[in-house]
């Protein structure tokens, strides 16, 4: 029987991509401000993550202005979805596994 440590995605090891994907899941798009907000870490730190998570097409920015102002939003793709699900289950099924 395969290990279930073995379906965890290495990409989402980090607590701040975890955090990034939890928040993206359950909103539609978050601006960058936000994130940092609420992730409660560093413009260079949360950039360095984001753009991890954009270079394998979990994330999909949006640039735009408000005004004059730049507002960058984040929002999680279908792949990204789909793998941060699937991610979640093999956390379950090692939990399980764990009795």
């Amino acid at each position: 029987m395969k290990n279930p440590i073995e379906n965890l995605n290495k990409i989402f090891d980090s607590r701040i991509r975890l955090g990034i994907m939890s928040t993206l899941m359950v909103n539609d798009a978050v601006n960058f401000n936000e994130l940092k907000e609420l992730i409660q870490v560093t413009d260079g730190n949360l950039a360095s993550h984001l753009k991890t998570l954009e270079d394998n097409k979990y994330v999909k920015v949006q640039k735009g202005f408000i005004g004059r102002k730049t507002n960058t939003t984040y929002s999680v793709t279908k792949a990204g979805e789909k793998a941060f699900k699937a991610h979640l289950e093999a956390l379950e099924q090692m939990i399980k596994s764990m009795n």
